[in-house]
């Protein structure tokens, strides 16, 4: 009896062919990336990195374009560049084996500078929007707030030995581990990590994370992956605050009742053995029950008035924005089909991804104001989809704004913004529920 060879989603590649290009969403990509681009030209030379050329902005281009227009490999890459202008750079002739060896050493850090050179426009663009609605949960903590980061970590799954160099490494061989901050409020990117280790546990990413986090007026919401009262301890000492789930087997002493009823239960308890590794916490302790099940949230922010019982429920609910923005990456615009097996390439590549999952939550989130919807709503693997379709009617003379395209009336179908679900309820604010 035969069996099947374990099928991993991650790894289907229907495409073999580069996604068609786009005269606007060019000309948006080049009207955000020229300025952040060529302002790194400075540090390109302190490099002491010569002028070529394949140098910063055509590797910028060809990088961004091999990722926005899903190009499958190398060599299409290659082709590409021999015939068409990239964004703002012309059509140049170039070799698979220099292209190839470029993308294996081209240092990553100037595409990490580029990423977090444009954050700052993104977010001004953001604010700049009023008309689409945030959820409740999201508006109540805002009032304690001024940053809201849920962080997670996620596993690069194995190489595709697409050049010359990897044909040597072994089938299946897990790439590495990356850890990201997303902002909850505007779903921008924060800061993104890498460790070459694949089976590395979460709290491996501690320290850079409390590298990142400015302290007061912080919020942060994390899985049991971060469950470390170490770790505690030092968020809590920068005075930033989390919320996280109780372990099952977690140990504790509850000091005060807030609230109990049949289906919330909110208490201020006493956690850890009070040794150096297990320091001893006070913390609140939250437990909703859904349907016929129980849910345990733990909690530093102690004050039900700042973040009610069912508030801190929705929080850590919309944690799984980040669960949403890996399978964006991964799956929608190809960050599981790492091509190149070294350090500083894989760093390219994750750098150059994340740069455009940036720009498409921006024009998710223009669609959204456009409509009038929570952002919740949009569909980035549609809106994303879309794309071909806006490009058609572009062609056609039909369309010249993509994001009036995705909002009109008749161009719904395309499934941009998704239906409200049946389930949905009104978010109980009081801070001691009955």
């Amino acid at each position: 009896m035969t069996t099947k060879k374990p099928r991993n989603p991650d790894h289907v590649r229907p495409r073999h062919k580069p996604g068609p290009s786009d005269a606007v969403i060019e000309a948006q990509l080049t009207d955000l990336l020229t300025p952040v681009v060529y302002k790194q030209m400075g540090y390109y030379r302190q490099l002491k990195l010569r002028s070529r050329i394949l140098g910063l902005p055509l590797m910028v281009a060809a990088v961004l374009s091999l990722v926005w227009r899903q190009v499958p490999s190398a060599r299409e890459l290659t082709k590409l560049l021999g015939r068409e202008d990239l964004l703002w750079c012309q059509a140049v002739k170039v070799s698979q084996q220099a292209l190839s060896k470029r993308l294996l050493a081209f240092p990553a850090e100037l595409f990490e500078r580029v990423f977090k050179d444009l954050l700052p426009s993104l977010i001004e663009r953001w604010q700049g929007r009023q008309k689409r609605p945030l959820p409740p949960a999201l508006v109540i903590a805002r009032w304690s707030f001024d940053r809201i980061w849920v962080v997670d970590g996620s596993t690069l799954e194995a190489l595709f030995r697409k050049l010359e160099s990897l044909q040597e490494a072994p089938i299946g061989q897990l790439a590495g581990k990356i850890c990201t901050v997303i902002d909850l409020v505007t779903r921008l990117p924060v800061d993104i990590w890498y460790r070459e280790g694949a089976l590395d546990h979460d709290t491996n990413f501690t320290a850079e994370l409390l590298g990142l986090v400015p302290g007061l007026k912080t919020l942060l919401i994390f899985d049991r992956g971060f469950y470390d009262f170490s770790f505690f301890a030092d968020l809590l000492a920068k005075g930033a605050q989390f919320i996280t789930r109780l372990k099952s087997n977690a140990s504790y002493t509850i000091i005060h009742v807030l609230t109990e009823t049949g289906t919330v239960r909110d208490y201020l308890i006493s956690l850890g053995g009070g040794s150096p590794g297990q320091p001893l916490l006070q913390l609140r302790l939250v437990q909703i029950k859904f349907g016929q099940v129980w849910y345990s949230y733990l909690t530093s922010v102690l004050d039900p008035t700042i973040l009610p019982p069912y508030v801190v429920a929705d929080l850590y609910r919309r944690r799984w924005r980040i669960e949403e923005a890996f399978n964006t990456v991964k799956r929608l615009l190809g960050l599981a089909y790492l091509w190149t097996g070294s350090l500083n390439g894989v760093l390219l590549q994750v750098w150059a991804t994340w740069l455009f999952y940036a720009i498409l939550v921006d024009l998710g989130d223009a669609v959204a104001d456009e409509m009038g919807v929570p952002f919740d709503r949009i569909s980035l693997e549609m809106l994303f989809r879309g794309l071909y379709h806006f490009t058609q009617a572009y062609a056609k003379g039909k369309a010249t704004d993509p994001v009036a395209y995705f909002a009109a009336p008749e161009n719904q179908d395309l499934d941009i913004v998704k239906p409200i679900r049946k389930s949905h309820t009104i978010l109980n604010p009081a801070p001691y529920p009955i």
